[in-house]
């Protein structure tokens, strides 16, 4: 670890490294250098290159969204070291770092007082996590998607899901599709769900955007003297998509009073007190940059999301669980039902949904 603290151009002399945080993708550390009396912090991770292959691209999205962002934030006013995320270089002048292993590393600038939450406690914590992800959806609202590079490729085409989800079922690896028979029609009668927002897209209803990908409460940093969002972070993921991915997995995410994985389906309900906070939350930061055909995209964008990411489980169970992390028998199952349950729910109130979701689009467009 040693050789690798000392390829950064780090404010002092590291002294502690620490093994830092709870994600499941990338190996993070804490490290602080003491430079006289000054201690400075920062934070080291181990880029996982069974997901990200290209580092190349990895780093250039991320040196590319970082550097946007910093201007927009310096034109308004505020703290470019506190509200995006900063690169450290290395000594020859890189954005990472690759070791005898072949491993590559990179590092960030630690934002101090800042605390992030695992767990939507109430309303209030969605209604901050929508403003931080709408506002990081505003101010990147004229950077050039097209210019980010593709580090997961087809991540959110869901006609793409739905075919690798058909070719599952059929070559039945595992045996396991008789007993999913009502999962598996549960799909196929939303065949013609699959291709909405895609075709949106393709028609110029709505544009391509710069999106997050990854858009949990755990990736919203909060001061820690004020409560609000400041900085959102993980940009791993950061690829060109659509402002309905973001929200919409978001919705998934935080809209429900069940556990991802939750066994009894009683417990997993769709919340619109929740998919109201985060809307009120999101559209007051982005409103201004957002067409009326794209405010009609984010019910759908919830609804498409739940039920793509549904669709994952079952392939995955049907394969043999082969890509996510399982720690129990049928759990892709569980996790795909609850799924489902969420996209039956969100259809039984869907007015009403679409409803909240313009009525809190006119009214920032009356502001």
């Amino acid at each position: 670890m040693k050789q690798i603290l000392s390829n950064f151009k780090y404010a002092g002399e590291p002294y502690s490294c620490e093994s830092f945080g709870n994600g499941h993708i990338n190996s993070t550390y804490k490290i602080e250098c003491k430079s006289g009396n000054k201690i400075t912090r920062y934070i080291l991770q181990k880029i996982n290159s069974n997901i990200f292959s290209d580092t190349d691209a990895l780093i250039e999205n991320i040196e590319n969204v970082t550097g946007f962002l910093k201007e927009k934030i310096a034109m308004l006013g505020g703290d470019v070291l506190r509200e995006t995320l900063s690169l450290v270089p290395t000594v020859e002048g890189k954005n990472y770092y690759t070791d005898e292993n072949g491993e590559n590393w990179r590092s960030y600038i630690c934002i101090e007082d800042t605390v992030c939450y695992d767990k939507i406690e109430n309303p209030k914590d969605f209604y901050n996590c929508g403003y931080a992800f709408g506002n990081f959806q505003n101010l990147l609202a004229d950077f050039p998607a097209e210019k980010l590079h593709e580090v997961i490729l087809n991540f959110h085409n869901t006609p793409i899901r739905y075919e690798t989800f058909k070719k599952a079922v059929s070559a039945d690896i595992c045996g396991r599709a008789k007993s999913v028979r009502k999962e598996i029609d549960f799909v196929n009668a939303h065949e013609s769900d699959m291709s909405l927002l895609t075709d949106m897209l393709k028609k110029g209803e709505i544009p391509l955007r710069v999106t997050h990908n990854d858009t949990k409460l755990n990736n919203c940093m909060f001061d820690k003297n004020t409560g609000k969002t400041i900085c959102v972070i993980d940009l791993d993921t950061v690829m060109p998509g659509l402002r309905a991915y973001d929200y919409g997995d978001s919705i998934r995410y935080g809209a429900t009073t069940g556990a991802e994985d939750e066994i009894d389906l009683s417990k997993v309900n769709f919340s619109l007190e929740l998919f109201k906070s985060y809307t009120e939350g999101f559209i007051k930061a982005c409103g201004e940059s957002m067409s009326y055909q794209e405010a009609l995209s984010l019910p759908i964008g919830a609804k498409i999301m739940t039920l793509e990411c549904g669709m994952r489980f079952l392939t995955d169970y049907l394969e043999g669980d082969t890509y996510f992390k399982t720690t129990r028998e049928n759990h892709n199952l569980d996790r795909c039902r609850t799924q489902f349950k969420l996209v039956s729910d969100m259809e039984k109130q869907w007015d009403k949904m679409n409803d909240i979701v313009l009525r809190e689009f006119e009214k920032d467009k009356e502001k």
